[in-house]
C-alpha cells in the first residue's frame, strides 16, 4: 500500500452503522507481507441472499470462478477476502486453494463449503498458500462483531491509499432499512461488469433474484463508467448481501427488482455504487486530478460511452490534464479513433465550462491563461459536443502521473 494519501481523497469519512445479521473481522495471516492486516471474514446470519457480477476477463482468477459457480445458490453464511495475492493464473493450485478456503471457512462457521463466497486481490500468478487460513478463520469467526466497518475496508487494499466505505439509510415499507458498501482498487480499473472488490451489505429482505437485477442495472452508470488505466482485473468482483433481518421490523419482502415499495431503496443503493466508484477514481494510482468526460450528443448513450471511454483512456489526454494543459487536440484525437459516429465540423469542446473548440476549429474567444488556471482545479470536466444525435454519458477517470509508472514498476518488489 502506498503511504501518501491521495490528495483526492474524500474529506468526509462516513459512521458506518451496524447491518443487523453482519458481523465482521480482521487479522494478519501473513498472505504476502508480514505484519499487515490482509484477511476480511464476513459472516452472515442464516437466510441472508447473495449477487454478484464479475470481471468479463478470460483468464478469471480461481475465487471469481468459486463465486460463480455458487450464486445459483443464492445464500450466503460467510465471504472470505485476502489482500496481496489474487490467486489468478495458478492453475490447479489456484483451484485447490479456493476449495482448501473455503472448507477451512465452513467449518470455522458451522456452514457448507457451497454458502462461502471468497475474493483475492494483489500479485497475479503466484499459488496462494491456503494453509495461512487454518486458525485464523477460527479466531476470526469467534471474534467478528457488528462493527469494524473500516477495519474491513482497510483489510482488503493493495495499493490504496485509503479505505472506501459508503453508508445510506432509507425506508422499505414503513421500516427503515441500512446500505453499507465498501471497494478497494486503484490500478488496472476498466471494470466490465464489476469492479475491482466491492461489497454491499443491507438488512433489506430482498431475494437473490430482485437483488441480481438491481446489482446489473445499478453497475452499468456507476463502477462500469470508471477507468483508471484501461486494464479490466482478472479479479473484479463485486458481492451483494441482503440478511433480511428488517423484516422482523416490518420491512416488506421484496421479491422483484420491478416491485415499486424498492423505488427509494434503489435509488440509495445505486448511489452507494455511484460513492463507491468515484472514490475508485479518486485514488487512481498516483493520481492528482479526478476527471469527468461527459459526450452529448452522439447518435446513441452506447457510442457516447465508447468515445468518452476512448478519451479517459488515452494516456495522451490523462498526461497533458496531470501537466494542467487544456490541450483539445488529444481530445478530438480521441474521439476520431473511437471508431464511432463523429463530424469532425460540428465538434466542440470544454474544459470545466469554457469552450475552447467549436464547429471544429478553436474557439475565436478562446483564453488561454482563462483555461490555464482552471486546469489547477483538483477536478477537470472535459465536455465533448458531437452534434449528430441525443446520445449522452459519462465516466471518471483520473490524470495521469509519473507516480503511476513508479507504483506500478515495483508492483512485484
Amino acid at each position: 500500500m502506498s503511504t501518501a494519501v491521495s490528495p483526492l481523497a474524500p474529506t468526509d469519512v462516513p459512521d458506518m452503522p451496524q447491518i443487523d445479521g453482519v458481523r465482521l473481522a480482521t487479522a494478519a495471516a501473513g498472505i504476502r507481507y508480514k505484519n499487515r492486516t490482509d484477511v476480511l471474514l464476513a459472516l452472515f446470519d442464516k437466510g441472508t441472499t447473495v449477487a454478484g457480477v464479475f470481471t468479463k476477463s478470460k483468464c478469471p482468477s480461481a475465487a471469481v470462478d468459486w463465486c460463480r459457480a455458487r450464486l445459483k445458490g443464492g445464500e450466503a453464511r460467510a465471504l472470505v477476502v485476502n489482500s496481496g495475492n489474487a490467486n489468478a493464473f495458478t492453475g490447479k493450485t489456484g483451484k485447490q486453494a479456493t476449495t482448501l478456503t473455503a472448507s477451512i471457512a465452513a467449518k470455522a462457521t458451522g456452514s457448507t463449503p457451497a454458502k462461502i463466497f471468497l475474493a483475492s486481490t494483489g500479485v497475479i500468478g503466484e499459488p496462494l498458500d491456503a494453509t495461512k487460513f487454518n486458525g485464523v478463520l477460527d479466531d476470526l469467526a469467534k471474534a467478528a462483531e457488528p462493527h469494524g466497518w473500516m477495519n474491513a475496508a482497510t483489510a482488503i487494499m493493495t495499493t490504496d491509499t485509503f479505505p472506501k466505505v459508503a453508508t445510506a439509510t432509507v425506508k422499505l415499507g414503513k421500516a427503515r432499512v441500512t446500505i453499507n458498501g465498501m471497494a478497494k482498487g486503484a490500478g488496472m480499473i476498466a471494470p466490465d461488469m464489476a469492479t475491482m472488490l466491492s461489497f454491499i451489505f443491507t438488512d433489506a429482505p430482498i431475494s437473490a433474484g430482485a437483488l441480481q437485477s438491481l446489482l446489473k442495472t445499478g453497475v452499468e452508470d456507476t463502477f462500469n463508467a470508471v477507468t483508471i488505466d484501461g486494464d479490466t482485473s482478472t479479479s473484479d468482483t463485486l458481492l451483494a448481501f441482503a440478511t433480511g433481518a428488517a423484516a422482523a421490523h416490518g420491512a416488506p419482502k421484496i421479491t422483484r427488482a420491478s416491485d415499486p415499495r424498492l423505488k427509494a431503496f434503489t435509488k440509495a443503493f445505486n448511489g452507494i455504487l455511484a460513492d463507491l466508484a468515484e472514490q475508485v477514481a479518486r485514488d487512481g494510482e498516483g493520481a492528482r486530478k479526478l476527471v469527468e468526460v461527459v459526450v452529448e450528443g452522439a447518435t446513441s448513450k452506447t457510442s457516447a460511452r465508447k468515445i468518452a471511454m476512448s478519451i479517459a483512456n488515452s494516456p495522451l489526454v490523462k498526461t497533458a490534464i496531470a501537466g494542467e494543459d487544456a490541450n483539445w487536440g488529444r481530445v478530438v484525437m480521441a474521439v476520431g479513433k473511437a471508431g464511432e459516429p463523429a463530424n469532425r465540423d460540428k465538434l466542440s469542446i470544454a474544459f470545466n465550462g469554457i469552450r475552447v473548440a467549436t464547429k471544429g476549429a478553436r474557439d475565436p474567444s478562446y483564453d488561454e491563461k482563462e483555461v490555464s488556471a482552471l486546469m489547477k482545479q483538483p477536478k477537470i470536466q472535459i465536455k465533448v459536443g458531437l452534434g449528430l444525435g441525443k446520445g449522452r454519458d459519462r465516466v471518471l477517470t483520473c490524470d495521469l502521473t509519473k507516480e503511476y509508472v513508479a507504483i506500478n514498476g515495483d508492483y512485484r518488489s
